[in-house]
């Protein structure tokens, strides 16, 4: 199930995608675990019923659109404007926590995700109110699938990297920037529905 729901191509599988080449495999995969743990939260508050979490992250649609729609905007024009990496960066601490971070608020922004989970589970028979092990194995799996998508993804494309050419990479940020910046747009015209 995680893997399926991470499998889509969208903004942050663009992000993952243009990370892994500009700076490597683990950029891409913490990129794709920051979306994963994301998943995993709002599974976790699908799964085990909590109403009241559920219903106010709903209440907070429009704030947490605008946010979400902002953020993917200045990511767009971020990555449009960049500059190609002309060598491999290293696995420096703050450079992941970044990448990580930050997927991981763009993906929680995103309230609809709760409502996928929701009928998700729903479709499992897990109702609304689940045992404790079997929302947590589903959780898990979530996280794991997830997880396993992002590890395929970022490693297929840092095991192209060096037969990238800087006008490639160049070209990918001009592309990757603009489609992120249109899901922002996207995003944030869906708010005055």
């Amino acid at each position: 199930m995680g893997f399926c729901i991470a499998a889509p191509v969208g903004p942050i599988g663009l992000l993952c995608l243009r990370r892994s080449l500009a700076h490597g495999m683990a950029s891409g995969l913490m990129t794709g675990l920051g979306a994963a743990t994301a998943d995993a939260c709002y599974g976790a508050v699908a799964g085990f019923g909590l109403t009241a979490v559920s219903s106010f992250l709903v209440r907070q649609g429009f704030l947490l659109g605008l946010l979400g729609g902002l953020f993917l905007c200045y990511l767009g024009v971020r990555t449009f404007r960049s500059s190609p990496a002309t060598e491999a960066a290293g696995a420096r601490g703050e450079s992941l926590l970044a990448a990580y971070g930050s997927t991981f608020l763009l993906t929680i922004t995103n309230p609809l995700t709760i409502l996928s989970f929701v009928g998700i589970f729903a479709g499992f028979g897990m109702g609304t109110n689940p045992g404790f092990g079997a929302a947590g194995f589903l959780v898990a799996g979530v996280f794991t699938g997830s997880a396993i998508w992002w590890l395929l993804l970022s490693g297929g494309v840092a095991a192209l990297r060096s037969h990238v050419t800087p006008g490639w990479l160049r070209a990918v940020n001009r592309i990757s920037g603009a489609l992120i910046f249109a899901f922002g747009v996207g995003a944030l015209l869906r708010l005055g529905r």
